[in-house]
């Protein structure tokens, strides 16, 4: 089945994103064995399991138990080569540790939210739909979007946004919110941002904020700094570690990690020989990131602002 195709498969709602480059950045092998840290709902997966078969084996981590499902039966055919864990990808060394499933030859990201996520009306993610204000990929955690914005104080809120959402209005988003709390739905909180802001530009106003929030909610700058750092230790040598972002805090995080990596020495540059004996653990593959081609964007939309960037373990 060519890309295209699987792009526009009708009897699927799931469309991952850049699935050629994906599968070409992890270089997949016969008999590879894979980790998909972020399942959604098993596109990349499938591919990964075809490509690698026979023998090839994919551990699966996803924190929404609902993509867990929805991927366990999309895969069914390859069922005695995979292992589906719903649990969060900080924890992904502990995962692979408990199931044997190391070293092995390719790690994917695929982050931000899963189209299952964002058609889920109950979920909280859109403001296209009314919903409770959730926005949480797991039901386990505690806190939601509408603890934090009914919670926090102005000047956190307004932290928050301009730090998660890159919005240069936070402050003055953050003080209407405040006064018209407590606020509930998506609907609502979008109207409340869309008054303080006062326009319409080629995005919709709350675009920003409701990113804010739902990073803010699962942690996920920190998770990713977390699981970046553990699957160097999980990959074998010759393994890629590929991931695809979708906005310019995680590809920051991602760029100055890959490079990191690659460096070596982190003596301070006055010191005239090195000293912390630090080798380089990654190779970096994309000196500038991947992104999808004008044929991907027609068919799917979501993909327009993704970016990928591979590097590989030395």
């Amino acid at each position: 089945m060519n890309t295209l195709t699987r792009l526009t498969n009708p009897t699927s709602n799931h469309i991952p994103v850049m699935l050629n480059e994906a599968i070409e950045g992890l270089n997949v092998q016969r008999g590879g064995r894979y980790v998909d840290c972020t399942l959604g709902g098993g596109g990349h997966a499938a591919s990964i399991l075809e490509e690698s078969s026979p023998g090839g084996q994919l551990l699966g981590i996803d924190a929404d138990p609902a993509a867990i499902s929805a991927a366990r039966e999309r895969l069914r055919e390859y069922r005695r080569d995979l292992i589906l864990v719903n649990d969060n990808f900080k924890k992904v060394e502990r995962i692979c540790t408990a199931y044997g499933f190391r070293p092995v030859h390719g790690i994917l990201f695929d982050l931000g939210m899963s189209s299952l996520q964002l058609e889920d009306s109950s979920r909280g993610f859109s403001f296209q739909r009314d919903a409770p204000l959730d926005m949480r990929f797991s039901p386990d955690q505690k806190l939601t979007a509408a603890d934090v914005v009914n919670t926090f104080s102005e000047r956190e809120l307004a932290d928050l946004i301009f730090q998660y959402g890159e919005e240069p209005r936070s402050r003055v988003i953050a003080r209407h919110i405040v006064r018209k709390r407590p606020v509930v739905s998506t609907l609502q909180l979008a109207k409340i941002i869309e008054r303080a802001v006062g326009e319409r530009g080629r995005i919709h106003p709350a675009t920003r904020t409701f990113q804010a929030l739902r990073i803010a909610v699962n942690e996920e700058l920190d998770n990713l700094k977390l699981a970046l750092e553990q699957s160097v230790n999980l990959l074998g040598f010759g393994g890629r570690l590929v991931v695809i972002s979708f906005h310019s805090l995680e590809d920051r995080v991602v760029k100055v990690f890959m490079q990191q990596q690659a460096r070596g020495c982190i003596c301070p540059p006055d010191i005239p020989e090195c000293v912390c004996g630090r080798a380089p653990t990654l190779r970096v593959i994309t000196r500038k990131p991947v992104t999808p081609g004008e044929a991907e964007v027609e068919a799917n939309p979501r993909s327009r602002s993704a970016k990928m960037r591979v590097a590989e373990r030395v």
